[in-house]
């Protein structure tokens, strides 16, 4: 039996093995190579094998699997790593703006080698200026040990969950790495992969991030790795720290390394040996990096080779064998001629500039996102202003600021709810900004420019489980106007499915009668589907699956949550606290100006906390858990008490749509407490009882009366014990009854 162990043992290991392997040569293939061998489908069937084996047999765990490249466990802090050879930052040589020659700094670096190799021409190469975030990957027989950033060259932050997330990071160099191996090189955010991730936080009226060095810093400082994985980050190498294995005694046997080993490494790097090589190097990557797939500030000139570079030596900073040029940015002046809104998959309305067209970093710009209202009235943009453009880590066209010097007389402010007359430009539906967030939003469940994503999302596997209706469908849906809403999926015939032209005039590809039979089916089964996967189905604001879930706990229909007291009651309390906050006498914010002033605010809060306390009181039943909180009611009250919300509501109906709660409990019956001696009567508590202050509430309550935490203008008694304190002296002044237990036991006969 052991011996049958031992070999089922033996075939996971190897088994485990070769898939890791496999998936890292595949990895290469897509992320390094763009040359893939297998479909994403294949791909995903060995990685989960991988996964289930690895949660099988634990004691094969490998912090270098390729599944660890999802993230693993939250940090709770970055650790501190001493770098094995100091990391020093490379000197910056500038191009001068205005000058006869721009190049002077860097001239003057050149000269300065020559004096001190005593020879007129040195062999230096030349490569573009990653703009990124530099580390240090350390591998130890092949394998990565650890990665950290610069920190202050000579200790950083140990980020190697994070960066092993990174799918363009090898973790296994194989059996010919050197024993040791320090690869520097920078981590990077795409510049398409950032325009989409900028375009997306756009979308959701989060801020953007201002260039991709800025949105990859932020992303490898989280302390956990599995939002690192989610974002689109790359890494290229450039330089060798500590090593061990065969003599490199140039930088190109360096590259030669690095691509057997076939780690990723900056290109283009080109060698020259004379002064004016090297200024037609630097120009070159001027005019080709806009081509280069990433963003860059400039070009790394190095001593090409390695003895020489020992010769130069370092300065307390930084090696006197290199200098990182860096270019001036391309910004160009033009007059904003108007200000439109585009309305955005998920609703965010966002202004946009239109340009007089100039030419900015090699294209031609006449449009530049203002991202939102806010961002317009901090930078004082005005149509008919003259505005400097640039492209925002050479991507992105962007406004950078006014030329106020230049401003026209008519030039004229902007007001985005002015500009559209306080509707959605592409519904005529009504738009809404929520606390926390700068994007005006459109909050029509039916606006038209929001059809894909929202039909995409009404679809989707957690919402109604409509098979074959992805973003492909969806977008021909919409596109043939089949469809302007989610709902309109339920009047398609399988005969308009079965002919849906997913292609284009040109390359027509048919949808099909077996795929349109399944959609048919699908939206059948979509009809049964219980009201927490509608809700969630519907994509209102703040509504997820864990509060989809709660709402139906708490209602058994859809129109319920229509009409719901309960969400209503939520929402009066949350405003109601609010108000309490802003207007109590202890408000460090807003003090009273004098103590008549501070009495009159006492007791509105004392009011306020009462009122509070009562809608608390008639909720706790409930039992309500924070995923159907005051955030998640408000935005529910309104999308209902909305044009839109009811037009929904009426749609539906039409449609014989009527999802019913699977998990709704109803509130607890309340016990008739109309013949007991305190019904109607509400207390407040104070001083030492003879039990305790919960205890004593319990025993109220079973008699009838309400407790509430202050006095108020609706208190009936004041069941004060020894010390009552400042209770006491406003139950007094407001003409509370105070009674003692004595009083009480009197009450109940």
């Amino acid at each position: 039996m052991d011996d049958l162990f031992n070999t089922c043992l033996a075939g996971a290991e190897s088994r485990i093995a070769e898939l890791r392997a496999t998936l890292e040569h595949h990895n290469r293939l897509y992320y390094n190579e763009a040359a893939p061998e297998i479909s994403d489908a294949d791909y995903d069937k060995l990685f989960r094998e991988l996964e289930e084996l690895e949660a099988k047999h634990p004691e094969f765990a490998d912090d270098n699997s390729p599944t660890r490249r999802v993230g693993g466990t939250p940090l709770e802090s970055f650790q501190q790593v001493r770098h094995l050879v100091p990391m020093l930052s490379i000197d910056d040589v500038f191009e001068l703006k205005d000058a006869g020659v721009p190049e002077a700094e860097l001239i003057d670096f050149y000269r300065r080698l020559q004096k001190n190799l005593g020879r007129e021409n040195i062999d230096v190469t030349v490569e573009p200026k990653i703009d990124g975030v530099a580390v240090s990957l350390v591998y130890r027989e092949g394998k990565l040990g650890y990665a950290a950033t610069r920190g202050d060259g000579t200790t950083g932050d140990d980020v190697t969950n994070n960066v092993r997330t990174i799918r363009t990071i090898p973790l296994d160099l194989g059996a010919d790495a050197p024993a040791l191996l320090e690869v520097r090189g920078e981590i990077f955010m795409p510049n398409e992969s950032f325009a989409a991730m900028n375009a997306e936080r756009d979308e959701a009226g989060l801020p953007t991030f201002a260039n991709p060095r800025n949105a990859t810093a932020g992303a490898l400082k989280q302390l956990d790795p599995r939002n690192v994985a989610k974002r689109p980050l790359a890494f290229l190498a450039h330089g060798l720290g500590a090593y061990e294995g065969p003599e490199l005694p140039t930088e190109r046997d360096f590259h030669e390394l690095l691509d057997r080993l076939r780690i990723p490494r900056n290109q283009p790097v080109m060698t020259t040996a004379t002064l004016d090589g090297l200024l037609d190097c630097v120009r070159r990557i001027d005019t080709d990096r806009h081509d280069l797939g990433y963003g860059t500030d400039g070009a790394v000139v190095k001593v090409l080779d390695r003895a020489e570079r020992e010769q130069l030596g370092y300065t307390s900073r930084a090696p006197r064998w290199a200098a990182a040029y860096k270019f001036l940015p391309e910004q160009k002046e033009t007059v904003l001629r108007d200000i439109t809104i585009q309305v955005g998959r998920t609703g965010v309305l966002t202004p946009v500039a239109e340009l007089e067209p100039v030419l900015v970093s090699g294209t031609t710009v006449a449009r530049a996102t203002l991202h939102n209202e806010e961002e317009i009235q901090r930078k004082d943009v005005r149509i008919g202003d003259t505005v400097l453009i640039e492209k925002a880590g050479e991507i992105i066209p962007a406004v950078v600021k006014v030329v106020v010097e230049k401003r026209s007389a008519d030039a004229r402010p902007f007001s985005l709810l002015e500009h559209i007359g306080g509707k959605c430009p592409s519904c005529g539906g009504p738009v809404a900004k929520e606390e926390g967030f700068v994007a005006w939003r459109c909050t029509n469940f039916e606006c038209p420019a929001q059809a894909v994503s929202k039909i995409k999302q009404f679809a989707s596997r957690k919402a109604l489980d409509i098979e074959g209706v992805g973003e492909t469908v969806a977008e021909a849906l919409v596109r043939h106007n089949h469809c302007r809403t989610p709902l309109d999926l339920f009047t398609l015939t399988a005969e308009t499915l079965g002919s849906l032209n997913l292609g284009s005039e040109e390359e027509p590809r048919r949808f099909g009668d077996k795929n349109a039979a399944k959609v048919v089916e699908s939206l059948g089964r979509a009809r049964e589907k219980p009201l927490d996967r509608w809700l969630f189905a519907m994509g209102i604001r703040q509504v997820g699956e864990s509060a989809a879930k709660e709402l139906a706990r708490l209602h058994p229909d859809l129109g319920s949550v229509a009409q719901s007291t309960i969400l209503q009651d939520v929402v009066a309390a949350a405003k109601l606290e609010a108000e309490r906050k802003l207007v109590s006498p202890r408000n460090k914010d807003n003090p009273p100006a004098d103590a008549d002033e501070k009495e009159r605010r006492q007791q509105l809060h004392d009011d306020l906390k009462a009122r509070i306390d009562d809608l608390a009181a008639g909720l706790q039943p409930y039992r309500l858990s924070p995923d159907a909180g005051p955030v998640v009611a408000e935005s529910v009250v309104e999308f209902f008490n909305s044009e839109a919300g009811r037009h929904v509501i009426e749609r539906m109906a039409q449609l014989g749509l009527d999802p019913r709660s699977a998990n709704y409990i109803p509130k607890p019956a309340e016990a008739d407490s109309s013949g007991l001696p305190l019904a109607g009567k509400t207390f407040v508590i104070t001083g030492t009882l003879s039990m305790g202050r919960d205890e004593m509430k319990a025993f109220l309550e079973s008699k009838g009366a309400k407790v509430s935490g202050s006095v108020s203008s609706k208190t009936d008694y004041l069941l004060s014990g020894e010390g009552g304190g400042s209770k006491r002296d406003k139950a007094e002044k407001a003409g509370v009854k105070v009674i003692d237990e004595a009083g009480l036991a009197e009450l109940l006969g």
